[in-house]
């Protein structure tokens, strides 16, 4: 079992940054496939970004602007937001799984998820 809790969320003002943080518990961390999804309110949860054994991967509405990095020996994973819009207003979670094809876009690819934390972008 892997148990995911992100932190770092809050209110910031539009153009700045915020870096969340996810940390994992469980046995092999450094095997599993990351990544990060967000939901707004009244739509569906959507792929942020996610790192497998080779690549890093980006929706398209936060490419160039967040970066995904993970540090196996704390057991932590990371999601630097730059350059952040009242569009980015959501819940932010962290998941894991052992296995991914592709970028691990869909949600239904991942085992394992955290509570999510919430960020909130002003105009």
């Amino acid at each position: 079992q892997v148990q995911l809790v992100e932190s770092g969320g809050g209110l910031v003002q539009a153009g700045g940054s915020l870096r969340l943080q996810c940390a994992a518990s469980g046995r092999a961390f450094s095997s599993y496939v990351m990544a990060w999804f967000r939901q707004a309110p009244g739509k569906e949860r959507e792929f942020v970004a996610s790192m497998t054994w080779s690549y890093t991967y980006y929706a398209d509405s936060v490419k160039g602007r967040f970066t995904i990095s993970r540090d196996n020996a704390k057991n932590t994973v990371y999601l630097q937001m730059n350059s952040l819009n009242p569009e980015d207003t959501a819940v932010y979670y962290c998941a894991a799984t052992r296995a991914v094809l592709g970028a691990g876009r869909d949600r239904g690819q991942y085992d394992y998820w955290g509570q999510g934390t919430q960020v909130t972008v002003s105009s």
